[in-house]
């Protein structure tokens, strides 16, 4: 049976983040008020939005920003889901014991209960991005959260180049795929490479929905941050909303503080599977190869 349900509203906040987490943590929850205001019922947050992107350097004073889960930004961040009765999409930087931290995302309902918990399972290590130091790689799999308005699946930035994130996610269930984000330019390479750049990272999530039949959402930050000095990230915003056939519903700008609010039907979903039923064709008895790291 087609589902027959009425579209939701879905909305995404890219933001600037300061060097204080307070002003960060109210500064975010003051635009998740702006996108319930224009009728939002999901809404999510950047990558680790309570500070400004901490991991261009290791430094072991930015374990003080981590907070434990539950505790207090997920007491806060669940009033304001049930205040406002929209579920919320929340990246924090979890401090689970001694030792061991994770990048992970807080999945809110709309009576404010955590529904969930995703630990960013692909970490990266390159130049400005060693995250490797400071987060544990994700041990609760990829997965699909049921809310009062559907079902939806959270990766986080490094997560969205790997395909086999995005399918899994989706054959959980999920119709919407969340990508908190916190990506953007080296300055020194923007004008050779930033083009590129930015097309690949915005051709491979809008790939994800096509291959995937569901919606895909992505929100980034903006602004130059220097928090070691330096050159520093210029993040390049350009957060976006796709459908199913990958088409851009709404895109942030470059530079701007924006929160996108935008009406997704989820009847789309069962028109897309059936219509390019890329899951039913898929061949699962051919993919035992996939587990290996490389295959001669």
């Amino acid at each position: 049976m087609k589902r027959t349900s009425s579209p939701i509203k879905v909305a995404l906040v890219q933001m600037a983040c300061s060097e204080n987490p307070k002003e960060n943590l109210a500064k975010a929850m003051k635009m998740v008020r702006n996108a319930a205001g224009e009728g939002a019922n999901i809404v999510c947050l950047p990558e680790l939005f309570q500070s400004q992107y901490f991991c261009q350097s290791e430094d072991h004073r930015y374990f003080e920003l981590a907070d434990t889960i539950p505790g207090p930004t997920t007491d806060a961040l669940g009033a304001l889901s049930k205040e406002l009765g929209i579920a919320l999409v929340a990246s924090l930087f979890e401090r689970r014991a001694p030792g061991v931290y994770h990048n992970t995302a807080v999945i809110f309902d709309a009576d404010g209960s955590v529904v969930g918990k995703y630990r960013k399972m692909h970490i990266p290590d390159d130049p400005l991005y060693y995250e490797k130091f400071y987060f544990t790689p994700g041990d609760l799999g990829f997965q699909a959260f049921q809310t009062k308005f559907g079902k939806i699946g959270v990766c986080i930035c490094w997560d969205q180049w790997y395909p086999e994130a995005s399918r899994i996610t989706a054959l959980k269930g999920a119709e919407i795929i969340f990508y908190p984000t916190a990506i953007g330019w080296h300055p020194a390479e923007k004008n050779a490479l930033g083009k590129s750049q930015h097309s690949a990272w915005e051709t491979i999530q809008r790939s994800h929905a096509i291959a995937n039949g569901c919606y895909v959402v992505s929100a980034n930050r903006v602004g130059l941050e220097r928090p070691v000095g330096g050159e520093g990230i210029e993040f390049w915003g350009q957060s976006f909303l796709a459908a199913p056939t990958g088409e851009i519903l709404e895109r942030a700008s470059v530079s701007d503080e924006q929160v996108l609010v935008q009406a997704l039907d989820l009847a789309r979903i069962d028109e897309h599977r059936t219509h390019w039923p890329f899951l039913r064709d898929r061949r699962i008895d051919a993919y035992g190869e996939i587990l290996s790291r490389l295959v001669d």
